[in-house]
């Protein structure tokens, strides 16, 4: 049974209909069978997981915890839980919310009796810590302490003021803090910012603007030596800083998932710099990174020149936006899928527009592995 106090309050969470992955380890499963109990739960669910073996919990926060019941298990089932909602959900307002626990068993444990509960949302992440006074309960008194406290963050996340009452010891401790951690790639993902840099220090992305850089665009799955080299050639004929660019937007493919998104930055050091973007085209990447240099292999020139990917087929007139941007290209050669090397030519571009194109010399830069070739292997 549920009582009336926690009923309405869940009523309250359901009606603010904020998509939320719930991960929870050692406890918290009557908290999940609560929301489920009340109509709506559709809205406030995404997706739910018992994280009870080591194993479950080694798959979602990437690497052994130090300790299973702690507040930094706690942030990183958040944060772990914070993608997978990005994931599954186009809403901005997406929350994560997460409990680690130990309670009553058929055993002595040596330890405290409690929990971490934390929330993650796309400006904070809150942590509640409980310990609780071993024996005063049995296991699902604790277990029912500990999904309250569940329902409670869960009220706070989503705005509703919570109703349901912990009904604690005197002799119980109860922590809470906030950390300011604004979402910075889901500013990106959800239009409210064009580019941001990726810091491989922090693992984190800040925003940034950019010009009069040499930029490799690409989907850098994976990232390689290939990669490498080629901005590296450019940057010395163009005398320019320069970024690997991942453009969140593909002009051919759907949008990037957060978690995929994340997962190829990982993989960038601080050279060469990865910044990330809303610009799937050359036209708009050129409008976003005025003054810059664009590194093409061969067989992206040709979409570049290909009508199709232009909403009135006027290649010369985007050439002409480009070029007013003071933007230019430098076209390294690449073998192409039937098999054959092929260097720039610059009688495939428009007459008026061929200045904008230099081609990189095959003794200067070759290098023929490509990113579906390591999948592959």
């Amino acid at each position: 049974m549920i009582d009336n106090i926690t009923h309405n309050q869940i009523t309250a969470i359901h009606q603010v209909a904020r998509p939320t992955v719930f991960e929870y380890a050692g406890a918290g499963s009557q908290a999940l069978w609560w929301l489920h109990s009340v109509a709506g739960s559709s809205r406030t669910i995404l997706e739910a997981s018992d994280r009870y073996s080591r194993q479950s919990m080694l798959s979602l926060i990437g690497q052994p915890p130090a300790q299973f019941v702690s507040r930094a298990t706690a942030v990183a089932m958040a944060h772990a839980g914070y993608r997978r909602a990005m994931d599954l959900s186009n809403n901005a307002n997406v929350i994560a919310i997460s409990c680690t626990a130990t309670i009553a068993t058929d055993r002595v444990k040596l330890g405290d009796h409690g929990c971490w509960v934390t929330t993650r949302d796309q400006q904070h992440i809150t942590s509640y810590g409980l310990t609780l006074q071993k024996g005063a309960r049995d296991r699902s008194g604790e277990e029912a302490v500990i999904s309250t406290l569940v329902i409670q963050a869960l009220a706070v996340a989503v705005g509703v003021i919570p109703t349901v009452s912990l009904n604690l010891l005197p002799t119980e401790r109860f922590d809470i803090s906030t950390t300011p951690c604004p979402d910075v790639l889901g500013d990106l993902l959800h239009g409210d910012t064009t580019i941001v840099k990726y810091q491989s220090d922090s693992n984190d992305f800040c925003p940034t603007t950019i010009s009069n850089a040499t930029i490799l665009s690409g989907s850098f799955n994976p990232v390689h030596m290939g990669h490498r080299e080629l901005l590296a050639t450019a940057m010395r004929m163009s005398g320019q800083v320069g970024y690997c660019e991942l453009s969140v937007i593909n002009a051919d493919k759907p949008p990037l998932p957060y978690s995929v998104i994340t997962q190829r930055a990982s993989l960038f050091s601080n050279t060469p710099a990865l910044i990330l973007t809303r610009a799937p085209r050359f036209i708009d990447k050129a409008a976003l990174m005025p003054g810059s240099t664009f590194v093409l292999g061969y067989d992206t020139v040709v979409r570049l020149l290909d009508p199709k990917y232009y909403p009135d087929g006027d290649v010369a007139g985007s050439l002409a936006q480009i070029a007013q941007h003071d933007c230019r290209f430098i076209v390294a050669g690449r073998i192409t899928d039937d098999g054959v090397f092929h260097s720039f030519d610059a009688h495939i571009v428009p007459r008026n527009w061929r200045h904008l194109f230099t081609a990189i010399d095959e003794h200067t830069f070759r290098n023929d592995v490509s990113s579906t070739a390591i999948r592959n292997q």
